[in-house]
């Protein structure tokens, strides 16, 4: 997603959610973040728009189960990390330059309390996003000094794209956005936005829980197709 504080500018894949998208307002741009030259298409088309663009959003995206029993699991593994990982990369590459010359902006990148606690039907998932921590943390190092800033959402399971229908315990989305707000306007803006229902999953390892957590998560392995009926 790409995102303007005031007005707003949106970037995705699905015309369905663009057109909905426009007809509240927003200026919508259609953009594969597999896809160099479509970043890079958006990125000029978005500037062009909205030319003191100030804050870039990068929650791109794939949640797949992967059997790593099964070999054929690498073709997933290779669409989640080009997504999730390579597509954010794409992302603020291509703003990169931009933010730098203004002095000032924001990156806000998305990750996922998975980074941090896996779950393990879905392992690349997990990767991306931890790897996407790491990149995120060496980002806002090199950029120190330029006057843009980054930022990093780790949002919970929330009820969004269905996940409501798998997850009972998915937050609701009002919530949610209504306490990433309230971060996000505290001053200063923290460098993780941690909402009260993903602490769990950020401070596992600090407080001891680590292990226990993700031998109960990995109870959902009998979600993989393999598992059931007890092979």
């Amino acid at each position: 997603m790409i995102r303007k504080a005031r007005g707003g500018a949106v970037g995705g894949r699905s015309p369905e959610a663009l057109s909905e998208l426009a007809e509240e307002g927003f200026g919508t741009f259609g953009i594969d973040v597999t896809d160099s030259a479509s970043v890079a298409s958006a990125r000029d088309a978005v500037l062009a728009r909205y030319p003191e663009l100030d804050t870039v959003v990068t929650m791109s995206g794939v949640m797949l189960l992967e059997d790593l029993r099964d070999p054929a699991h690498f073709e997933v593994a290779a669409t989640t990390i080009d997504t999730n990982l390579l597509g954010t990369i794409r992302v603020v590459d291509a703003f990169t330059p931009h933010l730098v010359r203004r002095g000032a902006g924001t990156f806000i990148t998305v990750t996922s309390g998975i980074a941090f606690l896996p779950f393990p039907p879905m392992p690349s998932y997990a990767a991306s996003k931890a790897a996407v921590h790491a990149y995120a943390e060496a980002l806002r190092a090199q950029l120190d000094g330029t006057g843009v800033g980054v930022v990093e959402l780790v949002p919970p399971a929330v009820a969004t794209a269905g996940q409501e229908k798998v997850n009972p315990h998915a937050l609701p989305l009002d919530g949610f956005a209504t306490e990433v707000m309230d971060l996000l306007g505290t001053e200063p803006t923290p460098r993780e936005i941690l909402v009260d229902r993903v602490l769990v999953h950020r401070w596992a390892e600090r407080d001891g829980t680590y292990d226990e957590l993700v031998a109960q998560r990995s109870q959902a392995l009998s979600m993989l197709p393999s598992r059931q009926g007890g092979r």
